[in-house]
Parts: structure tokens; sequence; C-alpha cells
């Protein structure tokens, strides 16, 4: 099997939207797919590095661009 790529755009959306989307989009998905999310919100690292501690997904990694938006990258377990 594949993985498959997709993307979640939460750019603009505050704390807990951006948990709440991303987890009902990764709800949508197989394991193995991985989830990218495009974040504004500051406490979207931390935010998704709990999450994933707490459901088992994995963190593949969380990353700022220049224009200040957070690109995490989750692994559905």
């Amino acid at each position: 099997m594949t993985a498959v790529q997709h993307t979640l755009d939460v750019v603009g959306l505050k704390c807990p939207m951006p948990i709440l989307k991303a987890k009902k989009a990764l709800a949508q998905l197989q394991t193995g797919d991985v989830l990218t999310v495009l974040a504004t919100d500051g406490g979207a690292p931390d935010d998704f590095a709990a999450f994933c501690r707490q459901t088992g997904h994995e963190l593949l990694s969380s990353t700022i661009s220049d224009d200040a938006v957070f690109e995490i990258v989750v692994k559905h377990k």
C-alpha cells in the first residue's frame, strides 16, 4: 500500500480549530497516509506535538516558512 499525501489549510484559524479540523481529516485517511497541515496559529507546533503523543499519530516534521506559515506533517497511525 502506498501512502497518500493530503494537505489541510487552516491558515488564519485559532486554537482549537486547527487540531479539530486535522482530527476530522485524519479520521478519513488510511494507515500510513500523510497529512500536511498549513497553519498560522503560534501554538500549532506544540498543539500538534501533544495531539500526536495522545493519539499515536506520528509527527514527521514541523517547520515555519518565511511568511510565518507552519507546515506540520503528520503520518496516520
